[in-house]
């Protein structure tokens, strides 16, 4: 089993046919003061099983500060089934909205473990100010 994708949004949701539906992709904030905490970011995550990852497995997250400090850390663990008849592999959507504790202004990492060893990381990029306006158009 592998992490196919990871990411934080500010909404995500499955469908009744079981898409997965993202909206509001970001990797960087804009705060006003510290201490802060971004409320109900959605952490999205899609795992990539086959039928020899069939059973129980352990998934975590570690927030951590800019010097590396863990903030916070929580797991739990999933139930994996075989592929269905014709399929190679299926799709496990994760869909987490939690609370980011902000301390310091700077990169921030969500480390994603499964089955105890780190898979993936999600680098979220924080600043005290005004946001930044998006370009629009070209430029010359």
């Amino acid at each position: 089993m592998h992490v196919s994708f990871a990411l934080f949004a500010d909404a995500a949701n499955l469908s009744q046919e079981g898409k997965l539906n993202i909206l509001g992709v970001f990797d960087a904030l804009s705060i006003g003061s510290l201490p802060a905490v971004h409320p109900r970011a959605t952490l999205v995550v899609r795992l990539k099983a086959d039928a020899a990852d069939a059973g129980l497995h352990s998934l975590a997250f570690c927030w951590q500060s800019p010097t590396g400090e863990e903030i916070w850390s929580s797991s739990g663990e999933l139930e994996v089934g075989t592929p269905p008849p014709g399929a190679y592999d299926i799709d496990i959507p994760v869909i987490a909205s939690i609370d980011l504790p902000i301390q310091l202004a700077g990169a921030h990492t969500m480390r994603i473990d499964l089955d105890g060893e780190a898979r993936a990381e999600l680098t979220l990029h924080v600043r005290i100010g005004a946001p930044v306006a998006p370009m629009h158009g070209l430029v010359s």
